[in-house]
């Protein structure tokens, strides 16, 4: 989808190669677009708020949503930080002022979609990625004849192991 943001510089000046990396991992998502909140670009799937951009006079970062054992996990990482006012939710904040591993963004970015999107976008993603790797559906399993009373018992009385009636 097409970015709905601001280009006024002033907004996105800062974050020019970040914001185009960004753009480029969560735009590739099913249902996604940039909008302007907060006065910073922020990324949505359906109106749902999955990753953002923010820079502040100290400091670049990038945020998103992450299972909450891996977002605690995450904060013994010094480039982050818990997010305000929703980090007990899960959200965490990511200082790229220096080098950042944009593959490893991109797994935090998926992350945060997956835990976001709706049942129905996220089936959209992995409908499309696994309908190629998936093997074909194996034919229905025939269902096997119901047997007569007379035909499960006659080898087990041949047997000996059920008695024959003897009022027959």
């Amino acid at each position: 989808m097409k970015s709905t943001a601001s280009t006024d510089p002033s907004v996105v000046d800062h974050t020019d190669s970040i914001l185009t990396h960004m753009r480029a991992i969560c735009l590739a998502l099913p249902d996604t677009k940039e909008t302007l909140t907060w006065g910073h670009p922020h990324f949505r799937v359906g109106e749902k708020i999955f990753a953002g951009c923010e820079r502040s006079n100290v400091k670049t970062s990038i945020g998103f949503k992450l299972e909450l054992a891996h977002a605690d996990l995450i904060l013994g990482d010094p480039r982050f930080t818990r997010a305000a006012y929703v980090g007990n939710y899960g959200w965490v904040s990511m200082d790229v002022s220096g080098p950042v591993d944009w593959n490893f963004v991109a797994e935090l970015v998926h992350e945060s979609f997956r835990l976001i999107a709706p049942k129905r976008t996220h089936a959209k993603l992995f409908s499309a990625a696994t309908a190629k790797s998936m093997p074909k559906a194996a034919p229905k399993a025939i269902p096997k004849p119901t047997l007569s009373r007379t035909t499960k018992t006659a080898p087990m009385q041949r047997s000996g192991i059920i008695p024959k009636r003897l009022d027959r």
